[in-house]
Protein backbone atom coordinates (compact mmCIF):
# COMPACT_ATOMS: atom_id res chain seq x y z
CA UNK A 1 0.00 0.00 0.00
CA UNK A 2 2.34 2.64 0.95
CA UNK A 3 5.16 1.76 -1.34
CA UNK A 4 2.74 1.78 -4.26
CA UNK A 5 0.97 4.85 -3.50
CA UNK A 6 4.79 6.59 -2.79
CA UNK A 7 5.31 5.15 -6.59
CA UNK A 8 2.15 6.87 -7.94
CA UNK A 9 2.90 10.21 -6.66
CA UNK A 10 6.56 9.83 -7.83
CA UNK A 11 6.90 8.34 -10.78
CA UNK A 12 3.04 8.71 -12.31
CA UNK A 13 0.94 12.10 -11.04
CA UNK A 14 2.11 15.21 -12.39
CA UNK A 15 1.60 18.30 -10.03
CA UNK A 16 -1.87 19.27 -11.19
CA UNK A 17 -5.25 19.09 -9.44
CA UNK A 18 -6.90 15.08 -8.93
CA UNK A 19 -10.14 14.43 -8.36
CA UNK A 20 -11.18 11.02 -6.92
CA UNK A 21 -14.30 9.26 -9.06
CA UNK A 22 -15.57 6.69 -6.75
CA UNK A 23 -18.35 4.18 -8.55
CA UNK A 24 -20.81 1.44 -6.44
CA UNK A 25 -22.02 -0.93 -8.47
CA UNK A 26 -25.65 -2.23 -8.10
CA UNK A 27 -25.42 -6.05 -5.79
CA UNK A 28 -26.03 -8.48 -8.47
CA UNK A 29 -23.59 -6.36 -10.26
CA UNK A 30 -20.73 -7.25 -7.65
CA UNK A 31 -21.06 -10.69 -7.36
CA UNK A 32 -20.53 -11.53 -11.23
CA UNK A 33 -17.76 -8.87 -11.06
CA UNK A 34 -16.18 -10.75 -8.55
CA UNK A 35 -16.36 -14.20 -10.24
CA UNK A 36 -14.66 -12.87 -13.50
CA UNK A 37 -12.22 -10.86 -13.83
CA UNK A 38 -12.96 -10.06 -17.27
CA UNK A 39 -16.08 -8.78 -17.09
CA UNK A 40 -14.62 -6.79 -14.19
CA UNK A 41 -12.14 -5.29 -16.39
CA UNK A 42 -14.75 -4.50 -19.13
CA UNK A 43 -16.98 -2.75 -16.57
CA UNK A 44 -13.62 -0.33 -15.78
CA UNK A 45 -13.69 0.43 -18.60
CA UNK A 46 -16.43 1.68 -19.48
CA UNK A 47 -17.11 3.61 -16.44
CA UNK A 48 -13.09 5.36 -16.85
CA UNK A 49 -14.30 5.83 -20.61
CA UNK A 50 -17.24 7.72 -19.54
CA UNK A 51 -15.33 9.86 -16.92
CA UNK A 52 -12.97 11.05 -19.85
CA UNK A 53 -15.17 11.85 -22.54
CA UNK A 54 -16.94 14.08 -19.89
CA UNK A 55 -13.78 15.62 -19.27
CA UNK A 56 -12.61 15.87 -22.86
CA UNK A 57 -16.36 17.22 -23.58
CA UNK A 58 -16.21 19.77 -21.42
CA UNK A 59 -12.98 21.32 -22.18
CA UNK A 60 -13.91 21.14 -25.65
CA UNK A 61 -17.06 23.30 -24.78
CA UNK A 62 -14.38 25.88 -23.09
CA UNK A 63 -12.39 25.90 -25.91
CA UNK A 64 -9.81 23.70 -25.26
CA UNK A 65 -9.65 21.60 -28.66
CA UNK A 66 -8.21 17.45 -28.69
CA UNK A 67 -7.95 17.23 -24.42
CA UNK A 68 -6.36 14.43 -22.79
CA UNK A 69 -6.70 13.44 -19.63
CA UNK A 70 -5.87 10.25 -17.69
CA UNK A 71 -6.62 7.88 -14.20
CA UNK A 72 -5.40 5.60 -12.34
CA UNK A 73 -8.41 3.05 -11.29
CA UNK A 74 -8.20 0.79 -8.28
CA UNK A 75 -10.67 -2.43 -7.93
CA UNK A 76 -11.47 -2.39 -4.29
CA UNK A 77 -13.46 -5.82 -3.48
CA UNK A 78 -14.28 -4.69 0.38
CA UNK A 79 -16.83 -3.09 1.83
CA UNK A 80 -16.86 -1.62 5.59
CA UNK A 81 -18.25 -4.97 7.24
CA UNK A 82 -15.70 -7.16 5.29
CA UNK A 83 -18.51 -7.90 2.68
CA UNK A 84 -17.76 -8.27 -0.82
CA UNK A 85 -18.67 -5.09 -2.34
CA UNK A 86 -16.84 -4.47 -5.88
CA UNK A 87 -16.03 -0.93 -6.31
CA UNK A 88 -13.93 1.48 -8.16
CA UNK A 89 -11.90 4.54 -6.82
CA UNK A 90 -10.85 6.15 -9.87
CA UNK A 91 -8.05 9.10 -9.40
CA UNK A 92 -8.73 11.29 -12.48
CA UNK A 93 -6.37 14.11 -13.57
CA UNK A 94 -9.50 17.42 -12.96
CA UNK A 95 -8.71 18.37 -16.75
CA UNK A 96 -6.75 17.72 -19.49
CA UNK A 97 -3.88 18.34 -21.36
CA UNK A 98 -3.15 19.32 -24.95
CA UNK A 99 0.18 19.23 -27.15
CA UNK A 100 0.65 22.85 -28.75
CA UNK A 101 3.93 22.19 -31.16
CA UNK A 102 5.49 19.42 -28.69
CA UNK A 103 5.05 21.98 -25.62
CA UNK A 104 2.29 20.04 -23.22
CA UNK A 105 0.24 22.27 -21.26
CA UNK A 106 -2.53 21.60 -18.68
CA UNK A 107 -6.15 22.83 -18.51
CA UNK A 108 -7.97 22.29 -15.53
CA UNK A 109 -11.80 22.16 -15.30
CA UNK A 110 -14.86 24.57 -14.00
CA UNK A 111 -16.59 23.33 -11.24
CA UNK A 112 -18.02 20.31 -11.15
CA UNK A 113 -21.85 20.21 -10.11
CA UNK A 114 -24.15 17.22 -9.08
CA UNK A 115 -26.05 17.43 -12.51
CA UNK A 116 -23.14 17.00 -14.29
CA UNK A 117 -22.56 13.98 -12.01
CA UNK A 118 -25.50 12.31 -12.35
CA UNK A 119 -25.29 13.01 -16.22
CA UNK A 120 -21.96 10.77 -16.18
CA UNK A 121 -23.07 8.14 -13.65
CA UNK A 122 -26.50 8.10 -15.78
CA UNK A 123 -24.10 6.96 -18.83
CA UNK A 124 -22.28 4.00 -17.10
CA UNK A 125 -25.42 2.55 -16.01
CA UNK A 126 -26.65 2.60 -19.69
CA UNK A 127 -23.24 1.94 -21.28
CA UNK A 128 -22.92 -1.15 -18.35
CA UNK A 129 -26.89 -2.42 -18.91
CA UNK A 130 -25.56 -3.11 -22.89
CA UNK A 131 -22.65 -4.39 -22.23
CA UNK A 132 -24.50 -7.38 -19.57
CA UNK A 133 -27.03 -7.43 -22.64
CA UNK A 134 -24.41 -8.14 -25.25
CA UNK A 135 -22.56 -11.21 -22.80
CA UNK A 136 -25.63 -12.30 -22.08
CA UNK A 137 -25.76 -11.72 -18.24
CA UNK A 138 -29.06 -8.79 -18.10
CA UNK A 139 -31.25 -11.21 -16.62
CA UNK A 140 -31.13 -13.55 -13.02
CA UNK A 141 -28.73 -16.73 -12.18
CA UNK A 142 -31.63 -17.84 -9.67
CA UNK A 143 -34.11 -17.78 -12.53
CA UNK A 144 -32.70 -19.83 -14.83
CA UNK A 145 -32.63 -17.13 -17.11
CA UNK A 146 -28.93 -17.13 -17.47
CA UNK A 147 -26.17 -19.26 -16.45
CA UNK A 148 -23.03 -18.76 -13.56
CA UNK A 149 -20.14 -20.14 -14.62
CA UNK A 150 -18.72 -19.38 -11.34
CA UNK A 151 -21.05 -21.60 -9.27
CA UNK A 152 -20.75 -24.37 -11.73
CA UNK A 153 -16.39 -23.87 -11.18
CA UNK A 154 -16.66 -23.37 -7.64
CA UNK A 155 -19.55 -24.15 -5.83
CA UNK A 156 -18.78 -23.01 -2.47
CA UNK A 157 -16.63 -20.29 -2.82
CA UNK A 158 -19.81 -18.75 -5.43
CA UNK A 159 -21.85 -19.03 -2.16
CA UNK A 160 -19.87 -17.82 -0.04
CA UNK A 161 -19.50 -14.45 -2.06
CA UNK A 162 -23.65 -14.48 -2.64
CA UNK A 163 -23.78 -14.37 0.88
CA UNK A 164 -21.10 -11.95 1.48
CA UNK A 165 -22.83 -9.63 -1.07
CA UNK A 166 -26.26 -10.27 0.68
CA UNK A 167 -25.22 -9.72 3.94
CA UNK A 168 -26.07 -13.16 5.34
CA UNK A 169 -23.95 -16.33 6.59
CA UNK A 170 -23.03 -19.09 4.41
CA UNK A 171 -21.76 -21.64 6.17
CA UNK A 172 -22.40 -23.11 10.15
CA UNK A 173 -25.39 -23.74 11.86
CA UNK A 174 -26.14 -19.78 11.06
CA UNK A 175 -26.13 -20.80 7.57
CA UNK A 176 -28.50 -18.28 5.80
CA UNK A 177 -29.12 -15.86 9.03
CA UNK A 178 -27.95 -12.06 8.72
CA UNK A 179 -24.52 -11.18 10.01
CA UNK A 180 -25.37 -10.10 14.00
CA UNK A 181 -25.18 -6.31 14.81
CA UNK A 182 -24.74 -4.34 17.96
CA UNK A 183 -25.55 -0.94 18.76
CA UNK A 184 -27.98 1.19 20.39
CA UNK A 185 -30.65 1.90 17.66
CA UNK A 186 -31.02 6.12 17.04
CA UNK A 187 -34.13 7.39 18.24
CA UNK A 188 -34.86 9.26 14.57
CA UNK A 189 -33.25 8.66 11.93
CA UNK A 190 -32.22 11.07 9.98
CA UNK A 191 -33.05 11.23 5.87
CA UNK A 192 -29.81 10.22 3.79
CA UNK A 193 -28.89 13.52 1.32
CA UNK A 194 -26.36 13.65 -1.53
CA UNK A 195 -23.41 15.88 -1.07
CA UNK A 196 -23.60 19.05 -4.16
CA UNK A 197 -21.09 16.15 -6.61
CA UNK A 198 -22.73 12.61 -5.63
CA UNK A 199 -25.61 11.24 -7.65
CA UNK A 200 -27.23 8.22 -7.69
CA UNK A 201 -28.95 5.69 -10.98
CA UNK A 202 -30.59 2.89 -11.09
CA UNK A 203 -28.39 1.06 -8.25
CA UNK A 204 -25.58 2.93 -9.42
CA UNK A 205 -23.75 5.43 -7.09
CA UNK A 206 -21.24 7.86 -7.88
CA UNK A 207 -19.49 10.22 -5.86
CA UNK A 208 -16.57 12.96 -7.40
CA UNK A 209 -16.70 15.41 -4.12
CA UNK A 210 -13.03 14.60 -3.16
CA UNK A 211 -10.60 16.74 -4.71
CA UNK A 212 -6.84 17.47 -4.48
CA UNK A 213 -5.00 20.47 -5.59
CA UNK A 214 -2.11 20.97 -7.36
CA UNK A 215 0.92 21.08 -4.97
CA UNK A 216 -0.50 19.22 -2.67
CA UNK A 217 1.55 16.01 -2.83
CA UNK A 218 1.46 14.70 0.77
CA UNK A 219 -2.36 15.09 0.75
CA UNK A 220 -2.47 12.91 -2.90
CA UNK A 221 0.10 10.34 -1.48
CA UNK A 222 -2.86 9.91 1.64
CA UNK A 223 -5.56 9.49 -0.66
CA UNK A 224 -3.73 7.10 -2.83
CA UNK A 225 -2.90 5.01 0.39
CA UNK A 226 -6.57 5.41 1.40
CA UNK A 227 -7.80 3.63 -2.31
CA UNK A 228 -4.75 1.02 -1.69
CA UNK A 229 -5.54 0.19 1.78
CA UNK A 230 -6.29 -3.34 2.94
CA UNK A 231 -9.30 -4.73 3.57
CA UNK A 232 -8.80 -4.79 7.45
CA UNK A 233 -7.05 -3.37 10.21
CA UNK A 234 -5.83 -5.43 12.91
CA UNK A 235 -6.93 -3.61 15.69
CA UNK A 236 -10.40 -3.19 14.53
CA UNK A 237 -10.74 -7.43 15.38
CA UNK A 238 -11.31 -8.28 18.90
CA UNK A 239 -11.65 -11.66 20.64
CA UNK A 240 -14.28 -12.37 23.74
CA UNK A 241 -14.20 -15.02 26.38
CA UNK A 242 -16.71 -16.86 24.33
CA UNK A 243 -14.09 -16.86 21.53
CA UNK A 244 -16.00 -14.96 18.70
CA UNK A 245 -14.58 -12.18 17.19
CA UNK A 246 -16.09 -8.47 17.19
CA UNK A 247 -15.51 -6.10 14.57
CA UNK A 248 -15.51 -2.81 15.24
CA UNK A 249 -16.80 -0.59 12.67
CA UNK A 250 -14.65 2.49 11.47
CA UNK A 251 -17.86 4.78 11.36
CA UNK A 252 -21.83 4.07 13.11
CA UNK A 253 -24.04 3.35 10.73
CA UNK A 254 -27.30 5.17 10.10
CA UNK A 255 -28.83 2.04 11.96
CA UNK A 256 -26.92 2.87 15.34
CA UNK A 257 -24.67 -0.39 14.69
CA UNK A 258 -21.19 0.52 15.61
CA UNK A 259 -20.28 -3.47 16.08
CA UNK A 260 -20.81 -7.13 13.96
CA UNK A 261 -20.12 -10.49 15.66
CA UNK A 262 -18.73 -13.11 14.13
CA UNK A 263 -18.07 -16.83 14.51
CA UNK A 264 -14.79 -17.43 13.49
CA UNK A 265 -15.71 -19.39 10.31
CA UNK A 266 -18.00 -16.44 9.77
CA UNK A 267 -14.76 -14.58 9.90
CA UNK A 268 -13.24 -16.60 7.58
CA UNK A 269 -15.57 -17.29 4.55
CA UNK A 270 -15.81 -13.17 4.67
CA UNK A 271 -11.64 -13.64 4.30
CA UNK A 272 -12.14 -15.69 1.57
CA UNK A 273 -13.60 -14.16 -0.91
CA UNK A 274 -11.82 -10.64 -0.69
CA UNK A 275 -9.04 -12.51 -1.74
CA UNK A 276 -8.14 -12.07 -5.26
CA UNK A 277 -7.70 -14.40 -7.93
CA UNK A 278 -4.22 -15.29 -8.78
CA UNK A 279 -2.35 -12.78 -11.66
CA UNK A 280 -5.26 -10.65 -11.09
CA UNK A 281 -4.51 -6.69 -11.61
CA UNK A 282 -6.12 -4.27 -9.41
CA UNK A 283 -4.47 -1.39 -10.54
CA UNK A 284 -5.27 -0.11 -13.98
CA UNK A 285 -4.34 3.38 -15.99
CA UNK A 286 -5.67 5.12 -18.70
CA UNK A 287 -5.50 7.91 -20.49
CA UNK A 288 -2.18 9.80 -20.46
CA UNK A 289 -0.96 8.13 -17.43
CA UNK A 290 -1.30 4.74 -19.71
CA UNK A 291 2.26 2.88 -19.91
CA UNK A 292 2.70 3.10 -23.65
CA UNK A 293 0.74 6.97 -23.75
CA UNK A 294 1.98 8.62 -26.54
CA UNK A 295 2.27 12.06 -24.10
CA UNK A 296 3.24 10.03 -21.20
CA UNK A 297 7.00 11.09 -21.41
CA UNK A 298 6.27 14.38 -21.27
CA UNK A 299 3.47 14.54 -18.50
CA UNK A 300 4.89 11.80 -15.79
CA UNK A 301 7.36 13.03 -13.44
CA UNK A 302 10.84 11.85 -14.14
CA UNK A 303 10.37 10.56 -17.57
CA UNK A 304 12.00 11.65 -20.89
CA UNK A 305 10.44 9.71 -23.84
CA UNK A 306 8.65 6.69 -21.97
CA UNK A 307 12.34 5.54 -20.29
CA UNK A 308 12.59 6.40 -16.20
CA UNK A 309 15.33 9.17 -15.89
CA UNK A 310 16.02 7.95 -12.31
CA UNK A 311 16.36 4.44 -12.76
CA UNK A 312 18.60 4.86 -16.00
CA UNK A 313 21.12 7.52 -14.61
CA UNK A 314 24.04 6.09 -13.92
CA UNK A 315 26.23 6.79 -10.51
CA UNK A 316 28.14 9.10 -10.10
CA UNK A 317 31.31 7.65 -9.47
CA UNK A 318 30.94 5.11 -11.74
CA UNK A 319 30.22 2.00 -8.91
CA UNK A 320 27.52 -0.13 -10.16
CA UNK A 321 27.32 -1.61 -6.36
CA UNK A 322 26.28 2.19 -4.99
CA UNK A 323 23.94 3.00 -7.24
CA UNK A 324 20.43 3.72 -6.01
CA UNK A 325 17.80 0.93 -6.14
CA UNK A 326 15.17 0.98 -9.54
CA UNK A 327 12.46 3.41 -9.72
CA UNK A 328 9.64 2.44 -7.54
CA UNK A 329 11.74 0.30 -4.82
CA UNK A 330 11.46 1.86 -2.00
CA UNK A 331 13.56 1.35 1.27
CA UNK A 332 11.52 0.74 4.64
CA UNK A 333 12.82 3.96 6.05
CA UNK A 334 11.57 6.19 3.32
CA UNK A 335 8.47 4.35 3.86
CA UNK A 336 8.56 4.89 7.36
CA UNK A 337 9.12 8.40 7.13
CA UNK A 338 6.66 8.95 4.27
CA UNK A 339 3.48 6.93 6.02
CA UNK A 340 3.78 7.79 9.50
CA UNK A 341 6.06 10.73 9.62
CA UNK A 342 8.75 9.25 11.79
CA UNK A 343 12.43 9.19 10.45
CA UNK A 344 14.09 6.31 11.63
CA UNK A 345 17.63 6.47 10.09
CA UNK A 346 18.01 10.15 11.86
CA UNK A 347 20.53 9.99 14.93
CA UNK A 348 19.00 11.28 18.14
CA UNK A 349 22.00 12.75 19.18
CA UNK A 350 23.51 15.14 16.38
CA UNK A 351 20.69 14.91 13.98
CA UNK A 352 22.79 13.29 11.20
CA UNK A 353 21.75 10.44 8.73
CA UNK A 354 22.66 6.98 10.34
CA UNK A 355 23.93 4.46 7.15
CA UNK A 356 25.33 1.01 7.15
CA UNK A 357 28.49 0.46 8.21
CA UNK A 358 29.36 -2.91 7.97
CA UNK A 359 27.40 -6.51 8.52
CA UNK A 360 28.93 -8.09 11.16
CA UNK A 361 27.97 -12.38 11.78
CA UNK A 362 30.80 -13.96 13.28
CA UNK A 363 30.26 -14.92 16.75
CA UNK A 364 33.22 -13.84 18.18
CA UNK A 365 33.14 -10.53 16.83
CA UNK A 366 29.74 -10.27 17.84
CA UNK A 367 30.27 -10.94 21.71
CA UNK A 368 33.54 -8.44 21.61
CA UNK A 369 31.52 -5.70 20.86
CA UNK A 370 28.71 -6.92 23.40
CA UNK A 371 30.99 -7.15 26.15
CA UNK A 372 32.42 -3.46 24.89
CA UNK A 373 28.74 -2.11 25.76
CA UNK A 374 27.94 -3.82 28.62
CA UNK A 375 25.70 -5.92 27.07
CA UNK A 376 25.14 -10.01 27.71
CA UNK A 377 26.39 -12.30 25.43
CA UNK A 378 24.57 -15.76 26.01
CA UNK A 379 22.58 -16.79 23.74
CA UNK A 380 18.92 -17.05 25.02
CA UNK A 381 17.12 -20.49 25.11
CA UNK A 382 14.36 -20.14 22.21
CA UNK A 383 10.66 -19.89 23.76
CA UNK A 384 8.03 -22.24 23.04
CA UNK A 385 5.31 -21.16 20.38
CA UNK A 386 2.36 -18.94 22.30
CA UNK A 387 -1.16 -17.23 20.87
CA UNK A 388 -1.16 -13.27 19.99
CA UNK A 389 -0.14 -11.17 23.04
CA UNK A 390 -2.98 -9.76 24.51
CA UNK A 391 -2.35 -7.22 27.59
CA UNK A 392 -5.58 -6.86 29.36
CA UNK A 393 -6.85 -10.37 28.43
CA UNK A 394 -9.58 -11.27 26.03
CA UNK A 395 -12.31 -8.42 25.66
CA UNK A 396 -15.69 -9.24 27.09
CA UNK A 397 -18.04 -7.22 25.52
CA UNK A 398 -21.18 -8.70 26.94
CA UNK A 399 -20.38 -6.67 30.13
CA UNK A 400 -20.43 -3.57 28.15
CA UNK A 401 -23.48 -1.36 26.99
CA UNK A 402 -23.56 -2.56 23.30
CA UNK A 403 -26.62 -4.40 22.91
CA UNK A 404 -27.42 -6.22 20.30
CA UNK A 405 -30.20 -5.35 18.07
CA UNK A 406 -32.25 -6.46 14.70
CA UNK A 407 -32.74 -4.21 12.35
CA UNK A 408 -33.29 -4.04 8.66
CA UNK A 409 -30.12 -4.64 6.87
Amino acid sequence: MAERAAHLIDHVFPDVPVRQWVLSLPHRLRYLLAGDHDLCRAVSGVAIRAVLGFLHRRARHEGVADGRSGAVLVVQRFGGALNLNIHLHALVLDGVFTNDDGAVRFHAVPRLTREEVGQVVALIARRITRLRERRGLSGRADDGEISDPWSEEAPVLAAVAAASVDGRVAMGPRAGGRIRRCGDPPEDVAPTTLGPCHARVDGFDLHAGLVVRAGHRGRLEQVCRYALRPPLAQERLHRTRDGEIWLTLRHRWADGTTHLRFDPLELLERLAVLTPRPRVNLVLYYGVLAPRALWRGAIVPGTADGVDVREAAAPEDGNASCAKPRAGAYQWAELMRRTFGVDVVACPRCGGRLRLVALTDQASVIQRILRHLGLPTDVPEPRPARPPPCAVGPIDYQAQDVPEFDAAW
